[in-house]
């Protein structure tokens, strides 16, 4: 039996075989360690770059941030803000729904 982290691999490999125009992705990045996740982000950029459109649901936010060309937020089922990642990283709504309300010491967002 595999590893999880490489099952998860493999399914991404069987999604690919159909050579989707648009792929799909729903928590890519459960269960699976640091390693696992930076192997992911390089798999998911390759993906990418071949030309596949990637819609990716996830709560790792340095995986969201660190493939994303834009970002869409939602907080309890509303969107509360979309753009690229340096914006998403700043957006006082964001701040407040994932941090609490926004301080002069409150950290941003950050990959």
């Amino acid at each position: 039996k595999l590893p999880y982290g490489s099952q998860r691999l493999l399914e991404l490999g069987i999604a690919l075989a159909s050579r989707p125009q648009l792929l799909l992705l729903d928590e890519p990045a459960a269960g699976l360690n640091p390693a696992e996740v930076n192997d992911l982000i390089s798999l998911i950029g390759w993906i990418r770059d071949e030309g596949i459109t990637v819609v990716l649901v996830e709560h790792d936010m340095k995986l969201v941030m660190g493939i994303s060309d834009r970002v869409v937020v939602l907080d309890d089922g509303k969107k509360i803000a979309e753009g690229s990642p340096d914006e998403i990283r700043t957006d006082d709504r964001v701040i407040e729904a994932y941090l609490g309300k926004r301080s002069e010491h409150a950290p941003n967002i950050e990959s």
